[in-house]
């Protein structure tokens, strides 16, 4: 269950701690020491880091969202979404892309990804946005069955790895229901 306060949101994990997350931007010192980490990640599983470019101002309100889940006032898992307008491959005028997903592991096995998800789904279709869509590969099991659980389908390969074999493309239309 979230509560907002003028703070941020908050929100408890399954451990019954207390999270909150907090809008911060991408640009925000703690936003990119988790961004360095995730990348750290996919270098791990895919030998390289993500080449996707980013930039602070893609997450700015209202064309996106930047937030990060503090656990004791450290930053432990974090999320971002920007504004898509219709491309080639699939992508739609309305959509919102998501970024940047990632929970620290000491802080996995809480929720917090679900609890960060859902969040950012609200905020986007509270900004008009219709659809998310992202991409994700096959060395992030734990992401694919996150969205699996959370209506994701397959779509369209989108961006500079949709010719990649590791690349997975999934999307979710938000229909009011689905983005509460």
């Amino acid at each position: 269950m979230e509560s907002t306060t003028t703070g941020g949101t908050f929100a408890h994990d399954r451990k019954g701690d207390r999270i909150e997350l907090r809008v911060t931007g991408f640009g925000h010192a703690d936003a990119q020491l988790l961004a360095a980490e995730v990348q750290q990640e996919y270098v791990v599983r895919y030998g390289e880091g993500d080449l996707t470019q980013l930039h602070p101002d893609h997450f700015e309100p209202p064309a996106g969202l930047f937030v990060i889940a503090y656990l004791d006032s450290r930053p432990v898992a974090c999320g971002g979404w920007r504004a898509k307008s219709a491309a080639p491959f699939g992508i739609r005028d309305g959509d919102a892309e998501v970024k940047r997903m990632f929970v620290r592991p000491e802080a996995r096995g809480r929720g917090l990804a679900r609890t960060l998800l859902r969040h950012l789904e609200r905020t986007a279709a509270d900004a008009g946005r219709t659809r998310f869509v992202l991409e994700t590969g096959t060395e992030q099991p734990e992401a694919i069955a996150l969205y699996a659980s959370e209506g994701y389908a397959a779509i369209e390969k989108f961006g500079i790895y949709r010719e990649h074999p590791q690349s997975i493309c999934l999307g979710k239309e938000f229909d009011g229901a689905s983005a509460v």
